[in-house]
């Protein structure tokens, strides 16, 4: 390899990191211009000033499904077919910074789960709704001071079928942690269930 050409494939190489470099940084002032807005959207749509939550309308076709899990004991206190769900800004934060933006919302809808025999074998899929369960994400840990319903840098609520409007959560230490606990390293959401987020680049 001639000095010209080792020359030219070094430069080369130093304006793909370079260029590399810009895209990485575009990617992280993009997601947090995206944060800012997110998380303006969230406290004057979806938390009134008191820190009530409400449970927010069309996610199934709004905002993007995280993943999906399966409790198929009735007799379990999770029963059902879990199905989670996020803003895209909350996705696209947390792919570049690989932690949730204040603003963001998880929504799970629990189901019943029904199944039956089909062409493909015994199958099992969603039933009637039971619950919803809805965390939003207080970055600062700071908002709502003083109520059950915030701390460890979420805010936690309840809701199910039969009032859909109505937080039946005491709080987040009574009627949230038991189940959230083993989740306390990954800031109490189960990460490993959710591939939208783990694997940005599969189709």
């Amino acid at each position: 390899m001639s000095l010209i050409h080792l020359r030219a494939t070094c430069g080369g190489m130093r304006t793909m990191k370079t260029v590399f470099g810009r895209l990485i940084l575009l990617s992280l002032l993009s997601a947090t211009a995206l944060a800012s807005d997110l998380s303006d959207d969230t406290y004057s749509r979806w938390v009134d000033e008191d820190g009530r939550i409400t449970l927010p309308r069309d996610f199934r076709s709004q905002w993007i499904h995280l993943g999906s899990w399966l409790v198929d004991d009735a007799a379990a206190p999770g029963y059902g077919l879990h199905d989670v769900y996020t803003q895209q800004e909350s996705v696209a934060y947390y792919r570049a910074k690989g932690e949730f933006p204040d603003g963001a919302i998880l929504v799970k809808e629990v189901r019943a789960v029904a199944s039956g025999p089909k062409t493909t074998g015994h199958a099992q899929w969603a039933g009637n709704p039971l619950i919803w369960f809805v965390m939003v994400k207080d970055a600062t840990q700071r908002r709502f001071q003083g109520s059950p319903h915030w701390g460890l840098g979420w805010g936690w609520s309840l809701y199910e079928a039969a009032d859909p409007g109505k937080n039946v959560s005491t709080g987040h230490q009574a009627s949230c942690l038991a189940c959230h606990t083993p989740a306390k390293e990954t800031d109490w959401v189960f990460i490993e269930g959710y591939p939208t987020l783990l694997n940005p680049g599969s189709p």
